[in-house]
């Protein structure tokens, strides 16, 4: 196969990432992973953007744990709010490292975002990251009044795992009869395997390589379970009535494939669907925004999706 065609922007952060020498996530324990993501997550970050509002508190999970929330909103009151899904395949990543991004969509669209720090693997596998998404979200529709947050104008969103769970929710919410305006999904996690052919296109040395898949997968769920539409949104039964659906990918990803099968999944359904594919980029790019213009550009529409969708 011929090598991907990645932007100079995209190729100088992978050689400076290879320059730095830092051992592969996959090859540390689940907890000195995170710490390592958590240490690198704000280098190629914009600069932290302020805002009107930004408040930590916890809602409650069917279980009685205690959910770590951030909300971040602009003045007013009745706010439209994305509930936000971070990315680690389900093994790592935090509010904290996705903080910079939620507060771009926030900034952008001028909606409210309200970012979940669920349960992680391999302490907590499949499903309770699905579960503790869905308990946030019936919480948001329920109380979000309570912190000045419109329950009736929402969307949920998330990338990488993070977009599994937003999917997967929006067809938790259709079955709930729960109104979603959309579902903002950054380079989702679709399928129950990786035999699609970007899988083997894209399988190393660009970020998130098959051995760090294999690696999360293995964290977070047993092989016998990964036919679950709550692990693999392709295999939902039927997807008809789903909220509308905002996709931004990545090109050079091993999860492009599976993004474009589910992105025409829908479609096929009558699901109104806005596919951007970012062209000569890496998994991971949207949080690259100092560094990578594709990043910026992939907030802005993704902003634009989000007001538009929520608008009154």
């Amino acid at each position: 196969m011929p090598p991907p065609r990645l932007t100079a922007a995209t190729r100088s952060v992978l050689e400076r990432m290879a320059r730095a020498g830092h051992p592969p996530l996959h090859t540390l324990p689940a907890a000195q992973a995170r710490a390592a993501y958590e240490k690198s997550a704000g280098v190629l970050e914009l600069p932290v953007a302020p805002l009107p509002r930004v408040e930590d508190f916890h809602v409650t999970a069917r279980d009685g744990h205690s959910l770590p929330v951030r909300l971040y909103a602009g003045e007013g009151e009745r706010l439209p709010a994305l509930l936000y899904f971070h990315g680690g395949g389900f093994t790592i990543g935090s509010i904290a490292t996705h903080d910079v991004l939620c507060r771009e969509l926030c900034r952008r669209s001028g909606c409210a975002v309200l970012s979940l720090d669920y349960r992680l693997a391999p302490e907590h596998r499949f499903p309770q990251a699905v579960n503790d998404s869905w308990d946030a979200l019936q919480w948001l529709a329920a109380h979000g009044r309570e912190r000045g947050l419109d329950g009736e104008r929402l969307a949920v969103g998330g990338d990488s795992a993070g977009g599994t769970l937003a999917a997967v929710c929006a067809l938790l919410a259709r079955d709930a009869g729960l109104p979603l305006a959309l579902q903002l999904l950054f380079y989702p996690g679709c399928a129950s395997d990786t035999t699609l052919p970007s899988h083997a296109h894209y399988r190393e040395g660009l970020l998130l390589d098959a051995t760090l898949i294999d690696w999360f997968f293995a964290h977070y769920i047993d092989r016998a379970l990964r036919e679950d539409w709550r692990f693999a949104p392709l295999n939902a039964p039927e997807v008809e009535g789903v909220a509308p659906a905002w996709f931004g990918l990545a090109e050079c990803d091993p999860l492009v494939d599976e993004g474009i099968a589910y992105a025409d999944r829908l479609r096929a359904a009558g699901v109104p669907v806005q596919l951007e594919i970012y062209r000569g980029v890496v998994h991971e790019f949207i949080k690259m925004g100092r560094a990578i213009p594709e990043a910026r550009t992939a907030h802005r529409d993704a902003a634009l999706a989000l007001s538009q969708a929520l608008k009154p």
